[in-house]
């Protein structure tokens, strides 16, 4: 497991927006920024959990946090310039993005994938963080240190069977994250990289592994070291790296 040991101020006055926010490792994310000091926008599609997250963080007495409710699977260009438009006119900069959001789509052979399914996969895996990093990045360089986190995962690094759309749009994750890294390599203090939660105890690993006995698994929780390691200035001078949040093969990989 990643460990780092957070200063509670770690993010103070920080603004950090996270998608997938209502559920799973986003809102263990969004709490855990919100509870070092940050400002969290809170974006999904479903608007009673992200007021189920909002009202915790208020009920923990953080900083208040923001809603912005956006379904990526039929989200247009249009839409997220509306979003960086309200992001610059309520807060003027952007101080972090976490990626979070994801659909797991089938667990079948190429050959026997259907292509509303891909679509629709690729549509929040990728083409939706390219489009949200893109309209967001004029906000993020006016940031003194900004950090853009991708969400990858083991299967976009290694290919595997029946993994379909998945594991093509992880592949497509490191290289947009690398790309973005590279490009703001000296003209900005925008870093990019991508993080591996591995086997967490989500619905989208239920889903995935439906005769695993999720109690088995980490809880999203006990990740959060390296979520909070990347958001803060402790990583300001990493950019373009692969990091895992738990073991791989018996090994400890912090990047």
């Amino acid at each position: 497991m990643f460990e780092y040991q957070a200063p509670p101020d770690l993010l103070k006055d920080r603004i950090i927006l996270v998608t997938g926010a209502g559920s799973g490792i986003g809102r263990a994310a969004a709490l855990t920024y919100a509870k070092f000091g940050a400002t969290v926008i809170l974006l999904g599609r479903t608007i009673s959990k992200l007021e189920a997250v909002y009202d915790e963080i208020e009920a923990n007495g953080y900083s208040q946090a923001a809603i912005y409710p956006m379904d990526l699977t039929g989200a247009t260009e249009e839409d997220y310039g509306k979003l960086a438009d309200t992001l610059r006119e309520t807060f003027g900069r952007l101080d972090g993005l976490l990626h979070n959001a994801g659909l797991l789509g089938a667990l079948k052979p190429i050959s026997q994938y259907d292509m509303d399914n891909w679509q629709k996969v690729m549509q929040v895996n990728i083409n939706a963080p390219f489009l949200l990093t893109r309209e967001l990045l004029p906000l993020l360089r006016k940031a003194d240190s900004a950090s853009v986190v991708f969400t990858s995962s083991s299967v976009g690094h290694q290919g595997r069977a029946y993994w379909g759309a998945y594991c093509v749009s992880k592949f497509a994750t490191e290289g947009l994250m690398q790309t973005l890294a590279d490009e703001e390599d000296g003209i900005s203090h925008v870093r990019c990289n991508s993080l591996n939660p591995g086997g967490t105890r989500t619905a989208m690993r239920a889903a995935a592994f439906p005769g695993e006995d999720p109690t088995t698994k980490t809880p999203p929780e006990a990740i959060m070291p390296l979520y909070l390691y990347l958001m803060g200035d402790d990583s300001k001078d990493v950019s373009g790296h692969a990091f895992h949040a738990q073991p791989r093969s018996g090994q400890q990989l912090s990047q």
